[in-house]
């Protein structure tokens, strides 16, 4: 009798977790995603360093040494260039360009090589890192002006972008000295 009466159950009872799961999923919509309030693109401008980041096509090949340099140009665009070490040893570089979406915080940003929007949802007062994404949280990048941040600073902007409904456990580790020998990837040390 207790079979018949839990089967009987089942079926609702599956439902409703549905329901509250995908209640919950729903919950955390773009909108949670928040750039920051105003960003000086002069400051923002120079050099990054990768410390990690969502696994992307773009960045398949890389292996560590990931570094972004950003230059303003014309009122309302930067341009942008990546590079880094990729596994066979070779410097695998790519340029593109970004127009400034949102010019009252100067925090959002339209590329010109992909319909895709980033965002700077995370910015130390100092510009001494940043973390960068997109507001359907399908990319993630924590950046800093050094090869290497501080733990309990990486932690943190963890905390903030967790609160954001970024995944922090899908991100991966950017080694900035790393050595191709023989087609070995040898990290620095």
């Amino acid at each position: 009798m207790k079979k018949i009466i839990f089967a009987s159950f089942l079926p609702t009872l599956l439902f409703f977790s549905g329901f509250v799961f995908t209640q919950q999923n729903n919950s955390l919509q773009a909108s949670d995603v928040q750039a920051v309030s105003s960003v000086d693109l002069k400051r923002y401008a120079g050099k990054w360093f990768e410390i990690s980041s969502y696994p992307n096509k773009a960045q398949k090949n890389c292996v560590g040494n990931t570094i972004t340099t950003l230059t303003q140009k014309v009122e309302g665009y930067i341009a942008i260039l990546n590079h880094c070490v990729t596994k066979n040893g070779t410097t695998q570089s790519t340029k593109t360009e970004a127009k400034v979406a949102d010019k009252t915080t100067n925090a959002k940003f339209e590329m010109q090589s992909a319909p895709r929007n980033y965002w700077i949802i995370d910015l130390d007062p100092d510009y001494k890192y940043a973390a960068v994404a997109d507001p359907k949280r399908e990319y993630l990048w924590i950046l800093s002006r050094e090869p290497e941040i501080n733990d309990t600073v990486y932690q943190n902007i963890l905390r903030r972008v967790e609160k954001m409904g970024f995944n922090p456990g899908k991100l991966i580790k950017t080694p900035q000295k790393v050595e191709v020998i023989k087609g070995s990837v040898i990290e620095k040390q």
